[in-house]
């Protein structure tokens, strides 16, 4: 299925290697996260995030992005989520993006929820509902972008899933030609993915 948005995760490649490094503090998001009064309040975050998304910055992303793990989100082994990739697969147009909506609404971070919805707007030549949407995509690329550099373990790129993962991989074009290592670590899985010499880490939080 993601195979069929790769062309959307290359358009989020713009500025990679340029941008400020700023691993994420799981304990510090959840805190703000939670904070009514706090600048990073989920409300006040999701609101901008669902009216401006090209208004968020680094850290408001990140908070978003990696505040994931704190919110009630839509597994992808959900029955709303595989009538959805059923949809998708079928190539069911209307009934993708009503079913990707209803997802969005329950979970509006969800990347494979936003790659799904700008294939939908794409074929449909929506393009108010595709450059926002893309908006929202990138401030959350974004993220992971500036979550290290993949150089080393202490340094490693940080995602959420293995789906994101895969995501990060396709903006980074690491190919099948890599060989994959994996090594476990207090709350998260770190993937080492080699070529030659040629190493790229990323962490995968659980």
């Amino acid at each position: 299925m993601m195979k069929k948005c790769l062309f959307f995760v290359m358009l989020l490649i713009g500025g990679f290697f340029y941008s400020q490094k700023t691993p994420p503090n799981l304990k510090v998001i959840k805190k703000n996260l939670e904070n009514k009064k706090s600048e990073f309040n989920f409300e006040k975050l999701i609101f901008k995030y669902k009216g401006l998304p090209k208004s968020l910055d680094n850290m408001e992303a990140q908070h978003l992005y990696y505040g994931r793990n704190f919110q009630k989100t839509v597994s992808t082994s959900s029955t709303e989520f595989k009538n959805l990739a059923d949809a998708f697969k079928d190539k069911d147009v209307d009934k993708t993006i009503n079913l990707a909506k209803e997802v969005y609404g329950k979970d509006p971070t969800n990347l494979d929820v936003l790659l799904i919805l700008l294939r939908g707007y794409d074929t449909k030549k929506d393009i108010s509902n595709f450059s926002h949407h893309m908006n929202q995509l990138k401030s959350l690329t974004d993220a992971i972008k500036n979550s290290g550099d993949g150089k080393s373990d202490k340094t490693a790129y940080v995602v959420n899933s293995v789906g994101d993962e895969y995501i990060l991989l396709n903006m980074l074009n690491i190919g099948q030609d890599y060989n994959r290592g994996s090594q476990s670590a207090n709350g998260a899985m770190y993937d080492v993915w080699q070529k030659g010499e040629e190493k790229l880490y990323i962490k995968v939080l659980y």
